[in-house]
């Protein structure tokens, strides 16, 4: 698994990698997620990933459950939110979906919505990719622009069409106009923080499950 995530992110060829282009729901895809939406079927994984990122952080990540890892590079922090069987290609993405709603909630705009497409030797990967950046505002301490978490991405990848991660990513500013980031593990707990799923909740993850 190692080695395949190391391929995944190494840097190919540019004629390898198809034009990145922009991305937008139709109109029936929208109505769908809306209702997913509506239905709050988000409940089945919120907790369950917060979960399983302070089991991962904690050192105590096991086999059962879902499973995420965690990034850490120079000014940069982010975790992987692996894709289980039982969530289905149609949730994946419709949560792929509300992470972002979830984060123009916490004070941003999506910047680009894209998609692209990687042929390496032996599968080809195509990643979703949501850009968030900041709403411009001043700190009313300080006087600098608030950059919150810093610049958000959210990325769903697939590889030879399954769904294979979501990967939340942060990038601090580091220009002294702008105000420190805040940390990682408060934008995971605005993001999934959130109460277990009741049974009818629950129930309604097979309506979703193939179709997005």
């Amino acid at each position: 698994m190692l080695n395949f995530l190391q391929t995944l992110f190494r840097p190919q060829r540019a004629k390898a990698q198809a034009p990145w282009r922009a991305v937008k729901l139709t109109a029936g895809q929208a109505k769908r997620h809306a209702r997913w939406v509506e239905q709050r079927v988000f409940l089945n994984w919120l907790g369950p990933y917060y979960k399983a990122y302070h089991l991962r952080k904690g050192g105590a990540g096991g086999s059962r459950g879902l499973r995420v890892e965690l990034l850490a590079e120079q000014g940069r922090r982010g975790a992987l939110l692996f894709y289980d069987p039982s969530i289905g290609p149609g949730n994946f993405r419709h949560f792929f979906e509300h992470l972002g709603e979830r984060l123009l909630a916490q004070g941003y705009r999506r910047a680009c919505a894209d998609r692209g497409t990687r042929r390496n030797a032996g599968h080809t990967e195509i990643t979703l990719k949501q850009l968030f950046k900041p709403n411009p505002t001043d700190c009313p301490k300080t006087g600098h622009c608030n950059q919150r978490f810093g610049l958000i991405t959210v990325d769903l990848v697939a590889v030879d069409g399954t769904p294979f991660f979501i990967r939340i990513a942060s990038n601090a500013v580091l220009d002294p106009c702008f105000t420190p980031a805040w940390p990682f593990e408060d934008l995971l707990q605005c993001l999934l923080d959130a109460p277990l799923p009741d049974a009818a909740t629950q129930a309604r993850i097979p309506e979703y499950h193939d179709t997005f």
